[in-house]
């Protein structure tokens, strides 16, 4: 278990002790889901590990897959309780790319036909030759 201080509490800690109140909506042994009180779309929802862990570069992949298989159930749910026509699945890492708890956690978002979420994402290019550069220094740690 990853004990980094973040200055705060962990929040989703309170949640899993049903210290503070979450509208939960799925539990098991190793997960909770819980809806975002920030939301995207309405049912967006967070899924996180009962273990805390920072982010995805300490988690265990057993925490992780357990996370990924929570999600795909709420997505399912979120698909038919909701008529979502498809679902974003997103984990930022470090402030950064966004992570505002330091604990682990996955959204799983419902999308819309046309609902405007992420319309002005940034996208890059390659200059001649970067991607393969890029993608060999990636293999070279990998291996």
């Amino acid at each position: 278990m990853n004990t980094t201080s973040t200055g705060m509490d962990d929040i989703f800690l309170k949640i899993i002790a049903g210290e503070i109140p979450a509208t939960k909506i799925y539990e098991d042994e190793h997960t909770v889901a819980f809806l975002d009180i920030n939301p995207n779309n309405k049912g967006h929802a967070l899924v996180i590990p009962r273990t805390k862990y920072r982010n995805i570069y300490d988690a265990d992949s057993t925490a992780l897959s357990c996370m990924m298989v929570t999600a795909q159930k709420v997505a399912r749910a979120q698909k038919e309780a909701l008529g979502a026509d498809g679902v974003n699945i997103v984990m930022n890492n470090e402030a950064p790319a966004g992570q505002e708890v330091f604990h682990a956690h996955i959204h799983v978002i419902p999308r819309f036909t046309d609902d405007g979420i992420f319309a002005h994402s940034k996208h890059t290019a390659y200059a001649e030759g970067e991607m393969q550069t890029i993608a060999d220094k990636i293999k070279e740690v990998l291996t």
